[in-house]
């Protein structure tokens, strides 16, 4: 109603105008019997409340749609009445929302192809760093050190990128199962050795044998492999200790990575998680991208668990990732947000 009214009343104010307008150019002539020219006036009244309200009568479907909220969009293929207006609209519609679903297609499209792309590449660009590990690892010359070095950092970029791309399609490549955390850690720390080595940076694990969270195995690693990298990165030469711990309080578990190195300024902490954001440290370390705890925090929202970073200026930081204890409600929650991925695809 409100939206009919609003657009019909410069149409009203107009016919009041025009109808006294009559009125004032019959008395102006001398015309001056009044009851006759006020049973004019409202006759014509009368007649313009009658279109009014048949107005409103045949489009109130109409208005009623334009005034509700779009819940869906699927709602733009209903019918908005039986008026030429309605109709028209109706029509116009349907075919914004053909194009707007063969556009949508073909970008869904385009970004599996560069996703495949991606993937492929990243596989390919293994195979040739895998020759050139086997060739050098049984080499003690100081050059080979140091390629050895160089196939590491190439090897975790291509990780970022191979993990970035994947955090698209996030809901078809994860499995949750329960995960001990003392052997991931573990792993990670493995997987990472000739970088403790190279800056001189040892790791300490507290972590409980018997402690269980519910999580994926393939994506907990790669946050535990960021967390280290950071954690060495901004301890060298300033640390030569990181610890690992990992406790629960019986209704949630969390592991930290504490370092003692140059630590974040306050002003960037709260925006260390941005994409591409470097903060002071990263015009000192120009090696810093931006993304590692970006994708970190993403995956950690996607999993169920939560991040969180205390830091301070030459004390250093530690990086937590909170666990819930609670295994169905994790799980639940994933498949959850499986389900509702799947229904808007």
């Amino acid at each position: 109603m409100k939206l009919f009214l609003r657009e019909h009343l410069p149409l009203i104010i107009m016919t009041f105008i025009q109808l006294l307008a009559v009125i004032l150019v019959f008395w102006l002539d001398g015309y001056n019997r009044l009851p006759v020219a006020s049973y004019a006036l409202f006759i014509g009244l009368c007649i313009f409340i009658s279109y009014l309200v048949y107005r409103y009568i045949s489009h109130k479907a109409f208005y009623t749609r334009l005034s509700a909220d779009l819940e869906r969009l699927e709602d733009l293929n209903q019918s908005y009445g039986n008026t030429p207006l309605s109709i028209a609209l109706s029509q116009l519609f349907k075919k914004q929302y053909a194009h707007y679903i063969e556009r949508l297609s073909k970008s869904n499209q385009q970004r599996s192809d560069h996703l495949t792309f991606i993937n492929q590449w990243v596989h390919q660009m293994k195979t040739p760093l895998s020759v050139i590990e086997l060739t050098v690892q049984e080499e003690d010359d100081e050059r080979f050190v140091s390629i050895r070095e160089e196939v590491d950092k190439i090897e975790k970029g291509l990780e970022m990128v191979l993990y970035a791309a994947r955090l698209e399609v996030f809901e078809h490549d994860f499995q949750v199962q329960p995960v001990s955390l003392k052997n991931i850690v573990s792993q990670a720390i493995h997987e990472n050795k000739r970088l403790f080595i190279k800056n001189h940076v040892y790791p300490e694990m507290k972590i409980d044998e018997t402690l269980v969270v519910e999580s994926d195995e393939k994506w907990l690693t790669f946050i535990l492999n960021q967390l280290i990298t950071n954690a060495v990165k901004y301890s060298t030469g300033k640390s030569d200790k990181l610890s690992i711990v990992g406790f629960s309080d019986g209704k949630k578990a969390s592991i930290e990575v504490r370092d003692q190195g140059v630590g974040i300024p306050k002003s960037d902490v709260r925006r260390v998680f941005n994409p591409f954001y470097t903060g002071e440290n990263g015009r000192v370390y120009r090696e810093s991208t931006g993304m590692g705890l970006y994708l970190v925090k993403e995956v950690c929202t996607k999993l169920g668990h939560y991040v969180e970073l205390e830091s301070e200026v030459g004390i250093g930081t530690t990086m937590r990732v909170i666990f819930s204890t609670d295994h169905s409600s994790l799980t639940n929650g994933l498949y959850t947000e499986k389900r509702s991925v799947n229904k808007k695809a």
